[in-house]
């Protein structure tokens, strides 16, 4: 209160004041215009000044409020595109990788409204003064004085009837509008249309009509400052209202008092419902009409001091919104009528008459500027801390948040490349071992079946040839009815050769199929459990599912005895034993009976063959014609030319030497001898013939073909286990593409991972760096030192 009072003495008594800048030594008082010092014009003359320097937008406080709501306005800007930015990125990472779910994607979205709509507030935000007062305080005279204009309607008794509030606009004609509509309306219509004494009220005590006055002709609204007036406090019952609608986001809020008066509980009452809702509301007090106090210049200490007490004590007893030397920078006392004037003047380039005025208007002129100059200070400092900290705050946990969910995610990714390169790196290393494996396999396998195969053809070869040897027994036992009659015969040998190539098939197998099926069935499991080694679970598993299911393998053995033996040519005509072509067989060898019944065919005429030559596609098998000696050469000869003269010659001879009698008998024995042979040569003996000759003839024949045919069933075998162990090698390579199909899809999602995680880095900083930039701001507009 100290404060206050030798504020307004040093002013009141012509002491030193400070008027822009300049110091000024007073006489007797402002009034009197007398004494030595600084005259009254020359003091105004300073005031004036300094209102010139408060009006420098460089010098302003209300520019920090500008500076701070373009820097706040430029970071949310920032934090939009950031937004944006990591919600694409997002979208990709979910789309592609699955790394974020689709609820957290949409909780993450809704960043991008919250941003919106902060930009929005932003933009809107403004330092808002809210005037209050009973009625007839001055409240539109003291937004008058401040814009230095008559914008508002003013005048005795109860003048305004709605809220007026006052901004500033671009454009260099002011107009006005309504609640709930966009029309401008000429600014000369709001003196009737807000006036309490207009007869056609179109408007409630509560409805907000908004002044757009151009900030080219007001300073104070070129800093987003608006003014609110309001209609007087004891003319409404509707206060809760106000509040709410008009009071809640106000920066600062200015009683206009009546100095006539002391201050009224209506007064404080609205002030204690507005302390309710906003936590220490930033108030100043003007003492209005303080003009009134010259006429009575003995009680104006008192005056003032009792209205100071009262005052102090509602701001910090009652409303406990400030402390008490903050609280007597909130009062002021000043002539707001005065202000306005002397304001009007200035702005119409009059020269300043203070005859005009009473006693004391340096004072309270200079009162009302410090008022402004209080005002600014505190509605700039309040309104960013008011407007700004919120979204200060809310900003950095925005960013926050978002950094930190990016930085999950890049954890997230990274822990995932991490699984993925390991991985990978089973995948390589199970790939080259299933590689080696398989060559090894594949050698060791070549071996054994080389084996087998070698074994096969030897087995077959020993069964075959023991077959052979016994195939007298075989086609003994073919018990087919025989008849030497040609179409008979020719039946029979077809039966006999399918009955010789059934038997020989049946016992080879009987021989060599069990052994030979158990030796490849093993084989085959041995290579299978090896190959499906190689395999995964899984794989091992479908594979052994999608390997057919084959019947125990078994050997064909194709003889082929019709063909084999198609040029078997039976001979079963009658031949004597003891005939010549028999006795010289039996004397010269084998070898001269063949050279015997070659000649004697030649020579001796024959019939027709009993059964026609068969064509035959076999390779015809003969012996070579010319290996008789010289002697078998001579004797045959001497018996084919000579035969007739050599026989008259024995039986000459024998006649002389043993008799004619021995002769007899012996061609009497002899001719028996013929006899029997001839009447026993029965169709049974043709067949013993018959089936010895085919015998002699298919053993030669079966001979030939031995390692024919086990190398035929040696390359059945070899195909099989070759077959089997090629579908086994294509599932093992099937499994070793897939695997490097495998490697490759890794390697593209670590790079993809790599670039998820480069990304979600740098979207992580770039958080860290909005929050430093908020940060900054803080330090800079928002901190209490500032």
């Amino acid at each position: 209160m100290s404060s206050v009072l030798n504020r307004s003495t040093s002013m009141m008594n012509g002491g030193e004041m400070y008027f822009g800048g300049t110091a000024a030594v007073g006489g007797s008082g402002d009034g009197g215009g007398g004494g030595g010092g600084m005259t009254l014009r020359e003091s105004l003359v300073g005031v004036i000044g300094a209102r010139h320097l408060r009006e420098s937008p460089t010098s302003s406080p209300l520019q920090i409020f500008v500076r701070a709501k373009k820097k706040i306005n430029d970071i949310y800007q920032e934090i939009e595109e950031y937004v944006v930015e990591t919600t694409l990125f997002l979208e990709g990472v979910h789309n592609d990788k699955g790394l974020i779910g689709e609820k957290d994607l949409q909780d993450f979205k809704s960043y991008s409204a919250r941003v919106a709509g902060i930009k929005e507030v932003l933009a809107r935000d403004h330092m808002k003064v809210a005037f209050f007062g009973r009625t007839s305080n001055g409240k539109s005279t003291v937004i008058n004085a401040m814009m230095g204009d008559k914008i508002l309607p003013s005048g005795i008794g109860h003048t305004t009837n709605c809220f007026l509030q006052v901004e500033g606009v671009d454009g260099n004609e002011p107009y006005f509008t309504t609640e709930g509509s966009t029309e401008k309306q000429n600014i000369k219509g709001i003196g009737q249309l807000a006036h309490a004494l207009c007869n056609n009220r179109l408007l409630g005590d509560s409805t907000l009509v908004r002044i757009h006055w151009p900030k080219s002709r007001c300073p104070l609204l070129r800093d987003d400052v608006v003014l609110v007036d309001s209609p007087g406090i004891d003319v409404s019952v509707s206060l809760d209202d106000w509040i709410d609608k008009h009071c809640l986001d106000a920066d600062v809020f200015v009683l206009v008092a009546n100095s006539e008066s002391t201050l009224m509980n209506t007064e404080k009452n609205f002030f204690h419902k507005v302390s309710e809702k906003l936590s220490k509301p930033n108030i100043f007090i003007l003492q209005n009409r303080w003009d009134m106090a010259a006429s009575e210049p003995e009680f104006l200490n008192e005056v003032q001091k009792q209205h100071l007490e009262r005052t102090l004590s509602f701001l910090v007893d009652e409303l406990k919104v400030v402390q008490g030397p903050q609280a007597e920078q909130r009062v002021f006392f000043v002539s707001a009528k005065e202000a306005l004037q002397q304001r009007l003047n200035e702005a119409k380039g009059r020269p300043n008459n203070t005859s005009e005025f009473p006693e004391g208007f340096t004072s309270r002129y200079f009162e009302f500027q410090d008022f402004e100059r209080k005002f600014e200070e505190c509605i700039s400092k309040t309104a960013v801390i008011t407007k700004f900290e919120q979204h200060t705050q809310r900003g950095k946990t925005i960013a926050g948040e978002i950094g930190q969910n990016v930085g999950k995610l890049m954890e997230k990714a990274w822990q995932e490349r991490e699984q993925k390169m390991q991985e990978r790196q089973a995948l390589w290393s199970r790939l080259d071992h299933t590689e080696k494996e398989l060559h090894d396999v594949t050698t060791q396998m070549k071996e054994k079946i080389c084996s087998i195969v070698e074994d096969v053809e030897r087995r077959v070869s020993n069964a075959l040839n023991e077959e052979i040897r016994r195939l007298s027994v075989l086609v003994d036992e073919f018990n087919e009815p025989f008849h030497p009659d040609p179409l008979v015969l020719n039946v029979y040998k077809k039966t006999l050769h399918a009955h010789v190539e059934s038997g020989l098939g049946s016992n080879l197998r009987a021989r060599l199929s069990s052994a030979l099926a158990l030796n490849i069935e093993s084989s085959q499991a041995e290579m299978t459990n090896r190959m499906l080694a190689l395999l995964g679970n899984e794989r091992r598993e479908l594979a052994s599912t999608m390997l057919p299911r084959r019947e125990p393998f078994e050997i064909l053995y194709r003889l082929n005895c019709e063909n084999l033996c198609a040029d078997f040519q039976e001979d079963i005509e009658f031949k004597f034993s003891l005939g010549l072509v028999s006795l010289v067989q039996r004397v010269l060898g084998k070898a001269s009976s063949r050279i015997v019944n070659h000649r004697h065919k030649e020579n001796i005429p024959r019939s027709v063959p009993m059964t026609p030559l068969t064509p035959s596609n076999e390779p015809q098998f003969g012996l070579p014609q010319d290996d008789w000696s010289i002697i078998s050469r001579f004797a045959v000869a001497s018996i084919g030319s000579q035969g007739t003269m050599g026989l008259a010659l024995a039986l000459g001879l024998m006649f002389k030497t043993v008799g004619w009698r021995l002769i007899v008998l012996t061609g009497g024995v002899y001719g028996v001898l013929y006899a029997y042979e001839r009447l026993t040569w029965t169709n049974k003996a043709k067949e013993r013939v018959f089936k010895k000759q085919y015998v002699d003839h298919a053993t030669r024949k079966l001979r030939l073909i031995v390692d024919l045919t086990s190398h035929n069933c040696s390359h059945q075998v070899q195909q099989e286990l070759s077959g089997t162990f090629a579908r086994l090698c294509r599932l093992v390579d099937e499994s070793t593409s897939e695997m490097q199909r495998d490697v490759r899809s890794l390697e593209r999602e670590v790079q993809q991972l790599e670039d998820t995680t480069s990304t979600a880095k740098k979207l992580r900083n770039k958080a860290h760096y909005l929050v430093n930039e908020l940060d900054i701001f803080q330090q800079t507009y928002l901190s209490s030192d500032e």
